[in-house]
C-alpha cells in the first residue's frame, strides 16, 4: 500500500471517531412525560425540554425558589412543557440573569425520582425592540 492510502484511511478513521463521539453526547428534545419514561427504563441520557414559566395575574412567576443568602447554588422552579405538563426543576447553580423576563425556557438534564435536575438553562427573552420604538427611531448622522 502507498503511504497516501494509509494516510487517507487514518483520516477517515479519525473522522468516524469524532462523529461517533459527538453523536453519543447529543441529546434530544422531549416532553416531561417522555423524560419520566426514559428515567423509569433506566435511561440516564440528558434530554432537552422546552417550556414556559407559569405566571399569576400580576405576571409574577409562580413556584420560584431562590435564596442566594441561604444557598446561592440552589435554584428551583416549575416549568410547563409544550404538552402543558408542569414539572418541578432544580438547577444547582445560581439563577440565570433575566430569568424573570424570559418568555420560553429550554432546560437540559435528566429526571431523578420525580424531579428534573437541569444542567443547563437557555432563556428565550423578549425582543429588546418594540414595534412602536422601531418605527419612531432614526439614525444619527455625524
Amino acid at each position: 500500500m502507498k503511504k497516501t492510502h494509509i494516510l487517507a484511511i487514518a483520516v477517515i478513521a479519525i473522522a468516524i471517531g469524532i462523529i461517533m463521539s459527538a453523536a453519543g453526547d447529543a441529546s434530544v428534545y422531549v416532553s416531561f412525560k417522555e423524560a419520566r419514561e426514559r428515567a423509569a427504563e433506566g435511561n440516564r441520557t440528558k434530554v432537552h425540554v422546552v417550556g414556559r414559566l407559569p405566571r399569576d395575574n400580576q405576571k409574577n412567576i409562580m413556584g420560584l425558589e431562590y435564596n442566594p443568602t441561604l444557598d446561592p447554588n440552589y435554584f428551583a422552579f416549575t416549568l410547563v412543557d409544550t404538552n402543558r405538563i408542569a414539572q418541578r426543576v432544580i438547577y444547582f447553580n445560581p439563577k440565570p440573569q433575566d430569568f424573570d423576563k424570559s418568555e420560553q425556557v429550554v432546560i437540559t438534564g435528566a429526571m431523578r425520582n420525580d424531579i428534573f435536575v437541569a444542567d443547563k438553562i437557555l432563556l428565550k427573552c423578549p425582543s429588546k425592540y418594540v414595534e412602536t420604538e422601531v418605527k419612531g427611531a432614526t439614525a444619527a448622522v455625524n
